[in-house]
């Protein structure tokens, strides 16, 4: 023994388990001559080592320099202990430890090996759409509790076949306690049926679903997280069928391609959005389209973008295998009825989606739970999530200090829930609009599932001040069950902390939030939307908001633009022409009614809005005067900007208000004297972009402040963000935005936990 010979005890915590973390320090202690263990608890990876002190640091060093591709090292811990005289290295059996956690890896896409086995005639997995290794395949979806391991998943029906034995025990070889490792002969199986009748199974199945699918048809798939319905997208009866089974009028399709090269025939790819495409997570990536495309009309109505992704299962690629006079591009979109979750569970796939798809591709691989595809899009060459889900969630995002244990139950709309445990944060998947019944049973069943993994008991709840929310409910009534703690959360204070810990923000220094959004209970019981604050994680005041001006029919408005803009423009003093867009739009009846409801003030709350004054100019203009899905006359009227225009629209402000009624009479002007729609909606961007730099120099100027962020839905507008952060920049001012968590309602319960946990400890 050397005179340097040691111990060491090595704590890890983080992403670990799942990701074959164990046989990476195996093989790696083998090179370094260390003898010892490793194992998983249920907090994260311990390792003991005997060895010479010079190796054991090589050893240490290198475990953060080349862990395993989806590994996330949160922390490494070491102790000085004494020697035990090891004789080799081993991996041992996991340690349960009562009340303990470790993050859970996403689901993530084929790997690049398994993509080349499944398509090697000599593989013993050929052609097997279920093949995976430590690097890749079910993660999330399919795990029961922690620590993770075979029998605590979905897989645990499945029993190894010798030779998958052999590589699962394994630790030199890639599949060494894989926990979904399976191949033709032990593992899940895929058959095609239809009207109760099974038709096909295994190659024959995915045969014959192409088939299917070249002719036209519409067919469930059930894949990783749920089911997607897919069709020809190039096939404009196949679409219009789809669409009109579906009941989803016009909110654009997801889209799927074999390959990159696919889908550069129909969409603009930067280096960066290829990146995102072939990251491990193959999220849904919002593109540019290119001009003379193929594709059907119906994909993507109104749309200057496509959102697609690549197959990121085998059983896609074997679906979608490029062949001559096969389709290019398939529709890949949630198999679920419009505003229902994505059906899962295979009884209740086949009652739901019967009426929507010709035939079923099914498997026997139970989803524990149901996660939809994330979508995302680049902006200044990085991740600018819309959606997280899968591949993303439920990966636990970072805070600046440690919190209280807290159940935040987020918003209506485009709901995430999260839970917190010392200075992580387990943001959800996407749950969805709590608009009915099933997407509520999703949003309680996932929470009930993050507080088991996670091992999280609440100390208090967090919710939304609007006390209709189906969320803000379920937060009332579990915190009266339990007896905690309820703090309610002004929603546009929530979309502010959300971007300051997006970007670690660790002081209780004030900032500047932009937060431009549809909808969101304002402290006086107006509906605001169009707002300047000025705030930090513990407390915020309103300095700027937009003129307060009538919704006719309250919520419903959002599905009729046409009447959101007249109204304005009566609440305004602002006579129109009858041969506005919107008042041709409505009958003589329609605009009656909505004079009196303005006149006598019927069922026409206020609200600052900036969500809904977007949909008012985009009627005035005629571009869309009924709306089908959310925030349809915005992107709409966003995507025939014209980058080449220079003017702008003056919004003025006086005191406190931003003033909406000469911004309508220049819209009003430019109209009647036939100023193109192009013109008219690129000044509306310049002019906001520019009234927002305007609005923050002159709190600049009251306060000093100099870091701005801008959160809510409305910069989701990628026209306007570009103009606004370039006159920020300009300016002298620090902008955040969002790059972890959706700038939508789909970050509010991140931003709900930080101010809860500031509140409670006040």
């Amino acid at each position: 023994m050397t005179e340097g010979f040691t111990g060491q005890f090595i704590k890890i915590k983080g992403i670990v388990q799942g990701v074959g973390f164990r046989p990476f320090i195996f093989n790696l202690a083998e090179n370094h001559h260390l003898t010892g263990w490793v194992r998983n608890s249920s907090s994260g990876v311990e390792i003991t080592v005997n060895g010479d002190k010079s190796d054991i640091d090589k050893f240490i060093a290198e475990i953060r320099l080349n862990a395993p591709p989806l590994a996330r090292i949160d922390s490494v811990i070491t102790e000085i202990i004494p020697v035990d005289h090891f004789d080799s290295f081993t991996i041992l059996t996991s340690l349960e430890e009562s009340g303990n956690f470790v993050p859970i890896s996403p689901d993530m896409s084929i790997c690049p090996d398994c993509q080349r086995e499944m398509f090697d005639q000599q593989d013993r997995r050929y052609r097997y759409p279920f093949i995976n290794c430590t690097n890749c395949g079910p993660r999330f979806s399919i795990i029961r509790d922690i620590p993770y391991d075979r029998p605590k998943t979905t897989m645990a029906g499945f029993s190894l076949c010798k030779n998958c034995c052999r590589e699962y025990e394994d630790p030199r070889d890639r599949r060494f306690h894989a926990q979904p490792v399976a191949c033709p002969d032990c593992g899940p199986q895929v058959w095609l049926e239809s009207g109760g009748k099974h038709l096909a199974e295994k190659e024959t199945a995915i045969q014959q679903s192409r088939a299917w699918l070249h002719a036209g048809k519409i067919l469930a798939v059930k894949g990783l997280g749920g089911f997607h319905l897919a069709c020809d997208a190039s096939n404009s009866i196949a679409v219009d069928n789809l669409r009109s089974r579906k009941k989803r009028s016009d909110k654009p399709f997801a889209l799927m391609a074999f390959s990159l090269e696919i889908i550069r025939k129909y969409c603009e790819i930067s280096a960066a959005e290829e990146n995102l495409l072939t990251s491990p997570q193959h999220p849904i990536v919002l593109l540019r389209k290119k001009a003379g495309i193929t594709l059907a009309e119906g994909v993507a109505p109104g749309q200057s973008s496509l959102g697609f992704m690549l197959p990121y299962t085998p059983l896609h690629f074997l679906l979608l295998e490029p062949e001559p006079g096969f389709p290019e591009v398939f529709v890949m979109t949630s198999g679920n009825l419009s505003e229902e979750p994505v059906a899962f569970v295979d009884n209740e796939a086949i009652q739901r989606l019967s009426g929507i798809a010709d035939g079923f591709l099914m498997n026997n691989r139970p989803i524990h739970m149901r996660v939809d595809d994330s979508v995302t899009r680049v902006f200044e060459g990085q991740l600018y999530p819309i959606r997280r889900s899968r591949g993303y969630a439920p990966q636990s995002i970072p805070l600046p200090t440690s919190l209280h244990q807290i159940l935040a139950c987020g918003a209506e709309l485009k709901n995430t829930f999260c839970l917190t445990r010392e200075s992580q944060a387990f943001l959800s998947h996407h749950i969805g609009d709590l608009e009915n019944y099933e997407t509520l049973n999703s949003f309680e069943t996932g929470i009930e599932h993050f507080k088991n993994l996670f091992r999280i008991t609440p100390e208090l709840i967090a919710a939304d001040l609007h006390p209709d929310y189906l969320s803000s409910k379920y937060a009332v009534k579990r915190s009266e069950a339990l007896a905690l703690p309820l703090i309610r959360v002004q929603h546009h204070h929530a979309h502010l902390a959300a971007c300051l810990v997006d970007n670690g923000w660790d002081s209780d220094e004030s900032v500047i939030g932009l937060t431009f959004d549809g909808t969101g209970l304002g402290l006086d019981n107006v509906i605001w939307g169009g707002e300047v604050l000025i705030g930090n994680y513990r407390a915020f005041s309103r300095r700027f908001h937009l003129s307060e001006l009538p919704l006719p029919g309250g919520d419903s408005a959002i599905r009729h633009p046409s009447k959101i803009a007249l109204a304005y423009l009566l609440a305004s003093g602002l006579d129109y022409p009858g041969t506005l867009a919107p008042a041709t739009f409505l009958c003589y009846e329609e605009r009656t009614v909505l004079r009196s409801q303005i006149e006598h003030k019927i069922n026409t709350p206020l609200t600052t809005s900036m969500g809904r004054l977007f949909d008012a100019v985009s009627a005035m203009i005629g571009i869309r005067q009924a709306a089908t899905y959310e925030g349809q006359a915005a992107i709409e009227l966003e995507a025939i900007c014209d980058p080449s225009e220079p003017d702008a629209y003056t919004i003025p402000f006086d005191g406190d208000t931003i003033l909406i009624k000469p911004l309508l009479e220049q819209i009003l002007q430019d109209w009647s004297s036939s100023i193109p729609q192009t013109a008219i909606s690129t000044r509306f961007h310049n002019g906001l972009a520019r009234l927002s730099v305007e609005l923050c120099k002159q709190i600049r100027s009251e306060t000093s402040l100099e870091t701005v962020a801008l959160s809510g839905g409305v910069w989701q507008n990628m026209t306007l963000l570009t103009k606004t952060l370039a006159l920020l920049r300009q300016e002298g001012f620090h902008p955040l935005i969002h790059r972890q968590v959706p700038t939508n309602d789909g970050g509010i319960s991140l931003g709900q936990v930080m101010i809860a946990n500031k509140q409670i400890s006040y």
